[in-house]
C-alpha cells in the first residue's frame, strides 16, 4: 500500500550513468519498472483513503494511452481536429452533469490549481473591464486596488493561484470560518461592507478539504450581487455532488456563481492530469487566455480552439479521456458513485461514534472524515493520533495520513477511489476498534462495547 523504499534507495535505483550511445528501448523500460516499483503508492487501491484523489479508472487510462500514442497537440483546431471536437462535446456533457448553464465556457487544465488560476484571471479581466479599465493595455499598474475575500480554511491552491496572478497578502481578506471550515457569513458581509475597493472577488467552497462542508452558495451569490463582486467556487471535488439528485441540494446555488474550478481526477476518475476551468463569461475567458500568432492558423470554418481557454499552447489532448469516462459512467453512474462514497463515509462515522477512544471532529457531510484518537490532553491526543495512523498503515490494508485541524492533529479519511467500497470502510472501522481496545487494555481502562459487524 505504501512505498517500500526510502529516498536514498530510490536515488540509487534511478541515478544510473547516462549512456553516450542509444540503448534498447525495451531494456530501458524494464529498468524503469524495477526502479519505480519500490517507490509507488497504491493510489488506485480500495484502501487508499488519505487524499481526495480518484482511482484512475481503467477506461480513462486506456483513453490516456491512446492520447499519448496519437501524440496530438490540442492547441488549435487545425493542429488536432478530433481532439478539439472531443473536448467541445465533453464540455457540453460536463455542464449537463454539473447542472450548470449550457452557455458556460470550459477550459481543460492540468488540475484545479490551474483551473482556479484561469478562472481568477478571467475574473480580474472582467471586473476591471466593467470599471472601464482595459488591463490588456494599462496593465495592473494602471488599475485600482482589488480585494479578494476568501475563508481562512480555504484550500491552499486558491492562495497559490492568487499569488501567481500577482495578488499579495494586502489584497487578500481572510475571513473567519465556522467549525466546518466555511465562511462565517456575517463576518464576510461586514468585511465587504467595510471595503472601499471597487473591484472585488469572493472565493467560496463546494466541499471543504477537511470537513467536506459547503458554503451557503445562494447567500454568497446574493452578497456578491449587492457588491458587484465576482463569485468563484472552488468545487474541486464537491461540485460533483450536483451529478446526484439526492445530494445536489448540498451545492444549491452553485449555478449562480461566475466561475468554478473542478478536478477531473476526482469523482470522474480520470487519470492525471485533468481539471476544468468553467466560467459563465466566455468572452472574458477567451480574452484572458487566447494566444494568437500568424503561424497559429485559424479559419472561420474551424471548430473550437482548446488553447483559447487555458494558459497553455503545447498541451495534452485531455478531451479524449474525459469523453470516454463520461460515456463509460454515464449521468447516473457518476451520481451513484458519489452517493456510494458518501454513504460509506456516513456508515464509517456511525461506527466510529460507538467506539471509545476515538472521536469525529465534524459532521459527515459527504465523503470526508476527520478522526482523532483521544488522550488525557491535546498533546497526548496528537501523539496518539499519529501513532494510531502509523499502526493502521502498518497493516498494509490502508493508506492514511494526518493533518492539522483547529490546531490539533487529526487523521483524514477521504473516500474517493472508484474501487473503494463498503468492505474497505468496514475493514478500517474494525481495525480502529481493535486498536482502541488494545490501547484501553494497555492503559488498564474500561474496554469499549463490541461493535456489531
Amino acid at each position: 500500500m505504501h512505498p517500500a523504499a526510502g529516498v536514498e534507495q530510490l536515488r540509487a535505483l534511478f541515478d544510473i550513468p547516462l549512456d553516450t550511445t542509444p540503448r534498447d528501448a525495451v531494456a530501458v523500460l524494464a529498468e524503469l519498472v524495477e526502479a519505480a516499483k519500490p517507490g509507488l503508492s497504491a493510489t488506485t487501491a480500495p484502501g487508499f483513503l488519505s487524499w481526495v484523489i480518484g482511482g484512475s479508472h481503467p477506461a480513462g487510462v486506456a483513453a490516456d494511452w491512446l492520447t499519448s500514442a496519437w501524440g496530438q497537440n490540442a492547441a488549435i483546431y487545425q493542429c488536432a481536429p478530433s481532439a478539439a471536437v472531443a473536448e467541445e462535446v465533453a464540455s457540453k456533457w460536463l455542464l449537463e452533469l454539473l447542472t450548470l448553464p449550457s452557455d458556460c465556457s470550459v477550459g481543460f487544465t492540468t488540475g484545479a490549481t490551474m483551473a482556479a488560476f484561469t478562472c481568477l484571471s478571467t475574473a480580474r479581466l472582467a471586473i476591471f473591464d466593467r470599471l472601464g479599465i482595459r488591463i490588456e493595455g494599462c496593465g495592473l499598474a494602471g488599475a485600482p486596488p482589488m480585494e479578494i475575500f476568501i475563508g481562512e480554511d480555504a484550500h491552499v491552491t486558491n492562495f497559490a493561484a492568487l499569488r501567481y496572478l500577482g495578488f499579495g497578502s494586502d489584497h487578500i481578506r481572510r475571513i473567519a470560518c465556522n467549525d466546518a471550515g466555511t465562511f462565517e457569513l456575517p463576518a464576510l458581509a461586514s468585511a465587504m461592507e467595510d471595503s472601499t475597493a471597487a473591484a472585488k472577488i469572493v472565493i467560496g467552497q463546494a466541499g471543504q478539504m477537511i470537513s467536506g462542508a459547503f458554503d451557503d452558495l445562494t447567500a454568497l451569490s446574493r452578497l456578491c450581487r449587492e457588491h458587484r463582486a465576482w463569485l468563484h467556487v472552488d468545487g474541486a471535488f464537491g461540485m460533483w455532488v450536483r451529478a446526484s439528485e439526492r445530494l445536489r441540494y448540498l451545492a444549491q446555488g452553485a449555478e449562480l456563481a461566475d466561475s468554478w474550478s473542478v478536478d477531473g481526477h476526482k469523482w470522474l476518475q480520470l487519470p492525471y492530469d485533468c481539471g476544468f476551468a468553467i466560467t459563465r463569461h466566455a468572452q472574458y475567458h477567451r480574452r484572458a487566455m487566447t494566444m494568437d500568432a500568424s503561424y497559429l492558423t485559424r479559419d472561420e470554418r474551424d471548430g473550437r480552439h482548446p488553447s483559447d481557454y487555458v494558459p497553455e499552447l503545447s498541451r495534452r489532448a485531455r478531451g479524449f479521456p474525459a469523453w470516454v469516462m463520461m460515456q463509460v459512467l454515464g449521468r447516473d453512474g457518476v451520481g451513484q458513485m458519489v452517493e456510494r462514497h458518501c454513504a460509506a463515509a456516513s456508515a464509517l462515522a456511525a461506527r466510529i461514534a460507538g467506539i471509545d477512544g476515538v472521536e469525529l471532529c465534524h459532521e459527515a457531510t459527504i465523503n470526508q472524515l476527520a478522526l482523532r484518537f483521544t488522550g488525557l490532553d491535546d498533546a497526548q491526543g496528537d501523539a496518539l493520533t499519529r501513532t494510531m495512523t502509523d499502526r493502521l498503515n502498518a497493516t498494509g490494508r490502508h493508506f492514511l495520513k494526518t493533518a492539522l485541524w483547529r490546531g490539533r492533529t487529526i487523521m483524514r479519511v477521504s473516500i474517493m477511489g472508484h474501487e473503494t467500497d463498503a468492505e474497505a470502510v468496514v475493514g478500517l472501522a474494525r481495525d480502529i476498534e481493535a486498536l482502541c481496545r488494545e490501547h484501553a487494555a494497555a492503559a488498564n481502562a474500561p474496554l469499549p462495547a463490541t461493535i456489531e459487524t
